[in-house]
């Protein structure tokens, strides 16, 4: 008699003192739990081998990307309703919840109940022997953190994993950071990219024939509208080749190779300013804390005084012992290698430290899970297509990777900010309008 997924339900309610937050339906055919809402699919018993040897996001991780574990039903509401069982915030400062360290509580054997338990898990799992991670994880790193060759290879693993893959995924605008939806949901994801680059090209005050130098330029889409909408000569760095070689393509394709450059280097070997503008979106969270001085002294050096630089960055939230903070092991292990959050009150202090005036803050977080909830869709409704362009594990990579963090902008554990500095010139003017009202007109997205 099929038997698995009872027997599982029993040991997390007596782990937890409570039911499974998902209905869970096993390998042998069996289920148990509650009724309403997502099932949590086994579809195999090494799903659990995975659990037991790493407890946590990462187990459930490895065995979703390797498809052994699934959800049927609204993905967005079981990743919440998991996200007590599996630890929370990996920065350690969220609140406990009931059942919070419930799959972390099996890797302890000094309690006999907890060894009972872990028997029965081990009965159910099987092989004791721990199964090698989905090939898509991150490969072994070397060097030194924030090295320039470990950069080059932890960007190389997140974006090159294909032209097409990507367009499918972001849309025909091929912007990857948060949009900025003016009218909420109704705005569409292409006028909302369209609003972004608009609104940054606005706070850094493009004119015609200005230098403008994109950091972390991606597959070109901030150059090219500045360089059509304002009339800037643009520059635009980026460690990926794939990237560059595309991003040279639209280019040309747009007429503005005149006006317009890609180079594949790294943003602390630019050398040719001074330039008007900076703008640097979704590009800092590469940097490292480490390096973050060395960043921001660096984009201070490359603009001429009265100079503005536009910063676009995630933030978390501030801990109470800085000490604390750890990556997401999945995040850093399957898709930002070497990847590192701050406060954007650190940001703002750093950048200030370079010789940087801050003018403005803006705080985007809604604005982020609405742009990655757009993404989601677009994945899903090409999904076959993904999985034939990029693979089996690394679709699922991103399908988990951008809805679990839907709930973290939601839930506010995280969010995106935009941070205009000013390099201050003669006697410390800063040329900046005194109201944001008074910033040059959006452009028509058309």
């Amino acid at each position: 008699m099929p038997e698995a997924a009872p027997r599982l339900a029993a040991v997390v309610a007596q782990l937890t003192g409570d039911a499974p937050p998902l209905r869970l339906r096993a390998w042998d055919g069996s289920e148990a739990g509650p009724e309403d809402g997502p099932v949590l699919v086994l579809r195999d018993r090494r799903a659990l081998q995975r659990l037991l040897w790493r407890p946590g996001k990462l187990g459930l991780a490895r065995a979703w990307v390797a498809g052994e574990l699934d959800i049927e039903g609204d993905l967005y509401t079981a990743l919440d309703r998991l996200q007590g069982f599996t630890g929370g915030r990996e920065q350690g400062a969220a609140a406990e919840r009931p059942g919070r360290t419930a799959l972390r509580t099996l890797g302890s054997l000094r309690d006999p109940g907890v060894r009972r338990l872990l028997g029965e898990v081990l009965t159910l799992a099987g092989a004791p022997l721990p199964p090698a991670p989905p090939p898509e994880e991150a490969p072994r790193r070397r060097g030194p953190r924030h090295g320039r060759a470990r950069d080059r290879a932890a960007i190389s693993h997140h974006y090159d994993v294909g032209n097409d893959f990507y367009r499918l995924v972001l849309g025909p605008s091929l912007v990857y950071s948060c949009a900025y939806w003016t009218d909420g949901p109704a705005t569409g994801l292409e006028r909302a990219q369209h609003a972004k680059l608009d609104l940054i090209c606005r706070k850094l005050a493009l004119r015609p024939g200005g230098r403008l130098l994109d950091v972390g330029c991606g597959w070109g889409s901030m150059v090219l509208h500045a360089a059509e909408h304002y009339g800037v000569h643009a520059v635009g760095v980026t460690l990926s080749e794939p990237q560059a070689d595309l991003a040279r393509k639209r280019i040309a394709a747009a007429g503005l190779a005149d006006r317009v450059e890609i180079r594949v280097q790294d943003y602390r070997d630019v050398v040719d300013g001074p330039y008007d503008a900076v703008s640097s979106i979704g590009m800092a969270e590469h940097v490292g804390s480490a390096q973050y001085r060395v960043y921001a002294s660096r984009l201070h050096e490359l603009l001429k005084p009265g100079g503005r630089l536009l910063n676009h960055q995630i933030a978390r939230r501030p801990l109470p012992d800085e000490g604390e903070y750890r990556l997401d092991e999945f995040i850093d292990r399957y898709v930002f290698p070497d990847g590192e959050l701050s406060p954007v009150g650190s940001t703002v202090s750093l950048l200030e430290e370079a010789g940087f005036e801050v003018r403005d803050v803006e705080a985007l977080r809604e604005h982020y899970a609405l742009t990655l909830r757009a993404w989601v869709a677009n994945l899903e409704a090409g999904w076959d297509e993904a999985v034939r362009l990029a693979g089996p594990g690394r679709a699922r990579v991103w399908r988990l990777y951008m809805a679990a963090c839907v709930g973290a902008f939601e839930r506010n554990e995280i969010g995106v900010n935009q941070v205009l500095a000013v390099r201050p010139g003669a006697g410390g003017r800063s040329g900046m309008p005194p109201t944001r009202g008074m910033w040059p007109a959006p452009q028509d997205a058309g």
